[in-house]
């Protein structure tokens, strides 16, 4: 006979999660998109090491934190389940390079009133425009920033879950459950976060990113994404003797910049429609580098945009005599979805384990990319679960400590329905 455990969070175990997340975000862990180290900051060390002691004091095994950042430890199978598969649970440290994320200072409101939030007086107001689903929380606990910095819920949230969930099956033995491996790494929101993640180290079977967002969304698919890197070269020479010489790569990048279909940038697409994105812009009058982020649900469509960067740059270089663009396409990551699909059971575990919750769960798509993505073409399937956290990478990003112990709650359901597994198919 089964036996039914109640894994729903105590008012004990809230406020310990609580106290961990705000831990965790008061230390700066702000990556850098422009650093060659990795991690990109040394600052991203001082939460790994905090999370490596915390992981030993609980005593679980196979701790190592190598010289990348990457943070692995497991919790051993209980007697008997030695063979069900080894799930993994993930989410990254760093936060997110645009915003600020010194002295966070969180904030934290009990029993929310439903009405629109000020951030101490700073003239930022957090409201349903910004977060529709903020009726929904009415009677939570609400955790914002002072309106200065980002709060860090991505991917403090996540962590702060993975904690509470392992802490849990750690001090109650008498549950049953597989292997359990936990990973903390860097660099997520740089795009980088997989690049030396081990995965036969890691030694899971399946694995869930801990890195979403509304309560009891599946996130299964993601953007394809490339980069392009477009060169514009001119020619320079004294503006004193410029007349019928000068080929000025700064003007004509301009208006390279300027051609760019309207309908197919970030700020004016939604759902799942594409777009092409430029995101940094340097030189001088002999030459001029535009670098691009490419994004699309499928490999067609990214292609079309990416043949949009071509066709507008010989286009631009038609019209500039003597200015050329040379155009770079390298290639990024793919939707998750493509290996998701062979792995059904991955993705339905996830959601029965939201419904066990008490949360009616749904599949959605991520208008970007996740850990979870590389990792699932680098072997390891991994969709991503929701931690609660919305509004995220901004000084308005907040978070519900009841979505929050959801979340901290399916990861438990789910850590029981595997260890009725055999196999991750």
């Amino acid at each position: 006979m089964t036996v039914k455990f109640n894994f729903e969070l105590s008012e004990k175990e809230k406020k310990s999660l609580l106290e961990r997340f705000v831990r965790y975000c008061k230390i700066n862990t702000r990556s850098s998109d422009t650093s060659e180290d990795f991690p990109s900051t040394k600052e991203q060390w001082d939460l790994l090491k905090i999370l490596k002691k915390e992981l030993e004091d609980m005593g679980l095994e196979e701790i190592s934190l190598d010289e990348k950042g990457y943070l692995f430890a497991a919790l051993p199978a209980t007697k008997g389940y030695e063979n069900a598969p080894v799930i993994g649970f993930l989410a990254h440290v760093d936060t997110y390079p645009g915003t600020s994320a010194e002295n966070v200072s969180p904030q934290i409101i009990e029993n929310y009133n439903g009405k629109p939030i000020i951030l101490n007086g700073n003239g930022i107001v957090i409201d349903e425009d910004d977060s529709p689903h903020l009726s929904k929380m009415a009677g939570h606990t609400i955790i914002t920033t002072d309106g200065k910095t980002l709060l860090g819920a991505d991917d403090k949230a996540g962590i702060a879950s993975i904690m509470e969930m392992v802490a849990y099956f750690k001090f109650h033995p008498e549950i049953p459950h597989g292997k359990i491996k936990v990973g903390f790494t860097p660099d997520e929101e740089t795009g980088r976060g997989a690049d030396f993640f081990d995965v036969k180290k890691f030694g899971a079977d399946a694995a869930y990113t801990v890195d979403g967002s509304i309560l009891g969304e599946i996130e299964t698919e993601t953007f394809c994404g490339d980069s392009a890197e477009v060169e514009v070269i001119g020619y320079d020479i004294h503006p004193g003797l410029a007349k019928d010489k000068m080929k000025n790569a700064v003007r004509a990048a301009a208006d390279f910049i300027s051609r760019l279909p309207e309908d197919n940038l970030p700020e004016t697409t939604e759902k799942r429609e594409s777009y092409l994105h430029p995101i940094a812009i340097s030189g001088e009058v002999g030459k001029v580098v535009v670098k691009f982020i490419v994004r699309a649900f499928n490999v067609e469509e990214l292609k079309e945009r990416e043949e949009d960067i071509k066709r507008i740059a010989a286009e631009t270089e038609k019209d500039w005599n003597g200015v050329t663009f040379k155009v770079n396409i390298e290639e990024g990551y793919r939707n998750m979805k493509e290996v998701l699909d062979q792995y059904p059971k991955v993705v339905n575990l996830a959601k029965e384990a939201v419904k066990l919750s008490g949360v009616e769960p749904f599949e959605g798509y991520i208008r970007g990319g996740t850990d979870g993505c590389r990792l699932s073409f680098m072997g390891l399937p991994t969709p991503n679960i929701f931690n609660g956290a919305l509004s995220f990478h901004g000084v308005k990003e907040h978070i519900s400590l009841e979505w929050m112990s959801k979340s901290c709650e399916t990861l438990r359901h789910l850590v029981k329905l595997w260890a009725e597994e055999k196999s991750i198919k």
